[in-house]
């Protein structure tokens, strides 16, 4: 009877012992888990941080890219603003040499007029009247004497004017003139007076003739573009290069 209960009592601590055993292992086993999930967790947490650091790396270097870009595009612009600028400088100094462009300054007005001297029997009438080579040689005395512009009765003289002599008129960019004539000259007055004076000038040998003459010095002259037509038809600038 008492090996019996004896027994008994062993079995119940065996069991008892082993229901420890496994709730100490289930308990183990259920915080090994939980350890392992929270550092799956934290790895996968580290793996988003890099991969967000990666990308926040990425997209500084697209946005320092981006500035730099703009600072070339704000550059460029500037130095196509310069070009143009001066282009536009260049084109409207192109203009003024041209005689395309209409503006103003000082110079001189020279009024030429033919002669009322009574003329004797035998004299030559023609050396009492203006000509257009009287025209021209004023013209050309006043450009050498540094005038800028010179018009001659509202016509301005470039390049291509012709003065020419028709009949009993005188042609200037087609246009028919008779006398008087007015010629205005935008340049340093002083200088341009004291050359038309010159002794043995243009202006004496005409005077010579009883040609009227009146020479006055202007603070201010309006001087007109031209406006007639320019053709080149033969004429064909050479290219750099060729």
């Amino acid at each position: 009877m008492r090996e019996k209960i004896r027994a008994n009592i062993m079995i119940a601590i065996i069991c008892f012992i082993l229901g420890f055993m496994l709730v100490t292992q289930f308990r183990s086993t259920e915080k090994s888990g939980s350890a392992i999930t929270s550092l799956q967790r934290v790895q996968e947490l580290t793996a988003q941080l890099k991969s967000l650091m990666d990308e926040k790396e990425k997209l500084q270097g697209e946005v320092k890219e981006l500035r730099n870009r703009l600072t070339e595009y704000e550059n460029s612009a500037s130095k196509i603003s310069g070009v143009t600028e001066a282009m536009k400088k260049e084109l409207l100094r192109a203009r003024m040499v041209a005689g395309l462009v209409e503006g103003y300054g000082p110079g001189i007005t020279i009024t030429l007029d033919d002669s009322n001297v009574p003329r004797q029997p035998g004299e030559d009438p023609n050396l009492f009247l203006i000509h257009d080579e009287d025209i021209l040689k004023v013209v050309n005395e006043l450009f050498a004497a540094g005038a800028e512009a010179v018009s001659v009765n509202g016509q301005r003289i470039i390049a291509t004017t012709e003065i020419r002599c028709v009949g009993p008129t005188i042609i200037i960019n087609s246009i028919r003139m008779a006398p008087p004539f007015t010629i205005d000259a935008i340049g340093d007055p002083e200088y341009l007076e004291s050359s038309m004076k010159m002794r043995g000038g243009i202006i004496e040998s005409l005077q010579v003739f009883g040609i009227q003459v009146s020479i006055k010095k202007q603070e201010k002259i309006y001087m007109p573009a031209y406006t007639g037509p320019i053709q080149f038809k033969y004429f064909v600038p050479e290219k750099a290069g060729e």
